[in-house]
């Protein structure tokens, strides 16, 4: 579907104005769809965000600090959402053996099996994408690693 007529506008005072909100229009649609395959799993996005660095880095623990400059989204409390995985059985947390002001946390067995469950997430990630070849989406890749230069 065109911006244009998903936000019912016709025009725009720029195409940077343009290609921002259409930016911001695609993170939301993207969001939406994925809270609802998250909702199944009784996780957000931001807890599966953790899961998969905490998967990425196993067998070996990180901080929360470390996880929190590899979120994607920077503003996240990373120590609410670890507290709230902790809750769930999805990590494990101890005091560091390096220093003990500080914590590590390492993705649990259960975490790891609901990461395997949650395949579909990522089957359906693939299918977000289905209408842009291959060729597009690294071009598209490309653009947006170079608009953060």
């Amino acid at each position: 579907m065109k911006l244009e007529d998903a936000i019912q506008q016709k025009n725009f005072r720029s195409i940077q104005q343009k290609t921002y909100v259409n930016l911001l229009y695609t993170y939301y649609w993207l969001m939406d769809k994925a809270r609802s395959i998250f909702k199944e799993f009784d996780i957000t996005p931001q807890q599966y965000n953790v899961l998969r660095i905490l998967r990425g880095s196993y067998p070996k623990p990180l901080s929360p600090i470390q996880i929190r400059e590899r979120m994607l989204d920077k503003m996240s409390d990373t120590s609410r959402l670890v507290t709230r995985l902790l809750k769930k059985e999805l990590v494990l947390k101890s005091i560091s053996r390096k220093d003990k002001r500080f914590a590590d946390v390492l993705i649990s067995e259960k975490g790891l099996e609901l990461l395997n469950q949650m395949e579909i997430i990522e089957k359906n990630i693939d299918n977000f994408f289905g209408a842009l070849t291959h060729e597009e989406l690294e071009h598209l890749n490309e653009c947006l690693d170079k608009m953060k230069i």
